[in-house]
């Protein structure tokens, strides 16, 4: 069973091109690791008045989700990241997980 999965972070003011541009460079390893973990059809938005990033992804279980945190794309991933949006101490985004109260197939 697909989950559907929102959350919402924090981008650094003034780092929407560069953002982007890291984005439209994802890293195979990255896209591989990704995907090994059950992630499908994910996608990220930005609202440009509040830097506000909205991601949404489609992931096979919460449990394989978790453990993308502890590949070494995605380290090395939030390492480059980390200095255009906020973060936590671990350079993971600081995120907000959006709790879904509509969808319609």
């Amino acid at each position: 069973m697909i989950t559907r999965k929102q959350i919402v972070m924090q981008l650094n003011p003034g780092c929407e091109e560069e953002y982007e541009k890291r984005h439209n460079n994802l890293w195979p390893e990255l896209e591989t690791a990704l995907k090994n973990h059950g992630v499908h059809n994910y996608s990220i938005a930005l609202c440009r008045e509040t830097n506000q990033l909205f991601g949404y992804a489609e992931i096979e279980s919460e449990e394989q989700w978790a453990t993308i945190a502890e590949t070494d794309a995605c380290q090395r991933w939030w390492r480059y990241m980390a200095d255009i949006m906020a973060t936590n101490q671990d350079n993971s985004p600081k995120s907000i997980e959006l709790t879904e109260v509509f969808y319609m197939e």
